[in-house]
């Protein structure tokens, strides 16, 4: 029986031949990151639990300061200071505050593929969209990785997912990872790896397919992946200048086994919309369009990347936001908001009467940056609607695609982004 492109991953990185589900094993790892909302925890961890006088390799540890930039409060000023601190004292270059969110920073500067991501944040599993494995672990492992650089993991069950057919106008990444969560319900993938295939999975840009591994997040998985191809060697070339060769081993072998397979067909789908206050609570935009809207978001480590970026401009173009709706867009790096500047689209933002934030989580962390207050309604393309995630717990946050929340910022409504067409 063969392996899994994780499996592959993970047996490379313990020293094993083989590896199978269930299998606890000691990993080397390529990088650890850690951000400011957790930063307080790691170091702790480091300095006060282990009592560490030194860290494994200063230049693989990269901390990150985007929950919460800038400073919403006494409180944060003294985490980042001290985040500050933590990386002269240890030799941690990688130190960036308002650079742009922790994933996305890791994707434009870092990783690789075939590499293996720890990090102090859930939504580790961005770094499939690399080929790479990413992996999300509470404080104290994190913090115990800066010290050893190595880490222990489970091997999770693999589950395939199969995207067939072509996606039909105005309907995007967004939609097929929303409707799947609709469809496995959110932690219905508990500790599973994920691995997305099919030949609609290989016309898809590294930004569509981050969006599907960051947001497979939100069904439990443990990590997920797209396997590197082309489209990968042709990323990192472009954007990063960086020559990496496509290897033979970097696929599921064909008699890998998979505990189950989902299948897709993406000339099915329809724009999809998550409703309050779950993401796995799931529909077709056209049941709730008309829905009085106080705010619009685009932004968030699932859909803040350049094209989506493009896409919000094709709407905004020409057109006002309703004077009843705030309209917030953050871009995910500081290299984005750069290009966006160059290529003209903050200039069409803020024509439209939007609000451009400087780079970070902003609304999707709600701590900061378009609060909401009770009663409020917002529309994102954030990942997470749980009660209270982006402000009072008396608000309520719909998920939805670039092309929807652009559209429905306009109109002052949730709106049917087919509309425009």
């Amino acid at each position: 029986m063969g392996m899994t492109l994780v499996e592959k991953i993970l047996a490379r990185h313990s020293g094993e031949k083989k590896v199978e589900p269930g299998q606890f094993l000691t990993i080397d790892v390529d990088y650890c990151m850690a951000n400011d909302a957790t930063m307080r925890l790691n170091i702790d961890v480091v300095e006060n639990t282990l009592k560490a006088t030194k860290l494994w390799d200063p230049s693989k540890i990269v901390l990150v300061m985007d929950h919460q930039v800038p400073s919403d409060s006494v409180l944060t000023a003294q985490v980042h200071e001290m985040s500050k601190k933590f990386a002269d004292k240890y030799g941690i270059a990688a130190y960036y505050n308002g650079e742009g969110i922790c994933h996305q920073l890791m994707v434009e500067k870092y990783l690789l593929p075939g590499q293996i991501m720890v990090a102090a944040d859930s939504h580790s599993p961005s770094m499939g969209a690399l080929g790479a494995v990413g992996l999300g672990m509470g404080s104290t492992d994190v913090g115990a990785t800066m010290v050893a650089g190595k880490t222990w993991v489970k091997v999770p069950q693999s589950v395939l997912v199969v995207l067939k057919g072509q996606l039909p106008q105005a309907v995007y990444a967004k939609d097929i990872i929303l409707a799947m969560i609709g469809k496995t319900t959110a932690g219905g993938l508990i500790y599973k790896a994920v691995e997305f295939q099919g030949d609609a999975v290989s016309k898809f840009s590294v930004s569509e397919r981050f969006t599907l591994c960051n947001m497979a997040t939100e069904a439990g998985v443990k990590t997920a992946i797209v396997a590197p191809d082309e489209k990968v060697v042709d990323y990192l070339q472009k954007e990063r200048g960086v020559s990496v060769p496509l290897e033979s081993w970097m696929l599921s072998d064909s008699d890998a086994k998979f505990e189950q397979t989902i299948e897709i067909d993406l000339s099915k789908l329809t724009p999809q919309v998550a409703c309050p206050h779950s993401v796995d609570n799931v529909c077709d935009v056209s049941k709730i369009a008309g829905l009085k809207i106080d705010q619009a978001f685009i932004g968030a480590c699932t859909n803040a990347r350049i094209d989506d970026l493009r896409i919000v401009a094709q709407v905004l173009k020409g057109n006002k936001v309703n004077p009843n709706v705030k309209m917030d867009i953050t871009p995910a790096s500081r290299t984005i908001y750069l290009q966006a500047i160059q290529e003209g689209l903050i200039e069409i933002f803020l024509e439209a009467g939007a609000r451009i934030n400087h780079p970070g989580c902003s609304t999707c962390w709600g701590a900061c940056q378009g609060v909401l207050g009770p009663g409020q309604v917002l529309i994102s393309t954030q990942n997470r609607n749980f009660r209270g995630r982006a402000g009072s717990k008396d608000s309520s946050v719909y998920l939805a695609s670039p092309r929807t929340v652009a559209y429905s910022a306009i109109k002052g409504f949730v709106t049917d982004p087919r509309e425009g067409i």
